[in-house]
């Protein structure tokens, strides 16, 4: 589970990224997070996964608060973040030891869950390689893959869609779904519409630093009126005032 309270963060050029955050996200759901860019989606993101500090409020992950317990917090979770161009020069197995050794994977563990990543996401003739060498949707994978290393109950995940081909799209929706059946909690922003529809539990719809709308998809629909598409709802939603 996690839990916002009361968060606010203003950046020192003066903008307010996010004010008055009240959101909690039960276990055993995929929740989706909407808003246009610069709506204060990833900045909530790097709230919650403790890379940014909030200027108030609290921030609690399946019991640990973000303040105070901050390494039992952070082993809860996997995150993604919108850029994959990370540690560049290593080889993908050698980026993925070092993510199993931050997190005190085992070497049995670890061996098992590369496997199986690996071949669902196709990566496993790529391990030896630079990550240097990889495409945009390679790299993505292979964040992907070092964030779930040690098989968090919480994952958080920053557009991770974007750059993947059709296939391991497929394959992460799959992945996400059986997470959160498994009685565990995904949380991942995304800008389209129809795969919130399509995969999402719940969704937040955020604009403006403040949450707009929480609910399910069937409640979001009851908000039409005049037979409006979901798209024409959300430009509504999110537009500036």
């Amino acid at each position: 589970m996690i839990k916002l309270t009361d968060i606010k963060k203003t950046y020192s050029n003066g903008v307010t990224a996010v004010k008055d955050l009240d959101i909690t996200i039960e276990s055993g759901k995929i929740i989706g997070f909407l808003g246009p860019n610069g709506a204060g989606k990833t900045t909530t993101l790097k709230i919650i996964t403790g890379i940014i500090k909030p200027d108030t409020g609290t921030i609690n992950i399946n019991g640990y608060r973000m303040d105070t317990q901050a390494i039992e917090a952070k082993m809860e979770m996997g995150f993604v973040s919108d850029d994959a161009d990370v540690f560049l020069r290593l080889k993908g197995i050698e980026y993925l030891n070092f993510m199993a050794d931050i997190y005190g994977v085992s070497q049995e563990d670890r061996t098992s869950r590369i496997k199986d990543m690996s071949i669902r996401l196709e990566m496993d003739k790529a391990l030896k390689d630079k990550i240097l060498g990889y495409s945009h949707g390679m790299r993505q994978k292979i964040v992907i893959m070092g964030a779930l290393i040690h098989n968090p109950n919480v994952w958080i995940l920053d557009e991770p869609l974007t750059g993947l081909d059709p296939k391991s799209s497929f394959v992460l929706k799959q992945m996400m779904r059986e997470h959160a059946d498994n009685g565990n909690t995904v949380f991942f922003s995304t800008h389209v519409l129809e795969v919130a529809e399509k995969i999402c539990d719940e969704v937040f719809i955020i604009n403006n630093g403040q949450i707009q709308f929480h609910g399910n998809m069937e409640s979001l629909k009851a908000v039409q009126k005049n037979d409006d598409s979901l798209e024409n709802l959300f430009l509504e939603m999110t537009r500036d005032a």
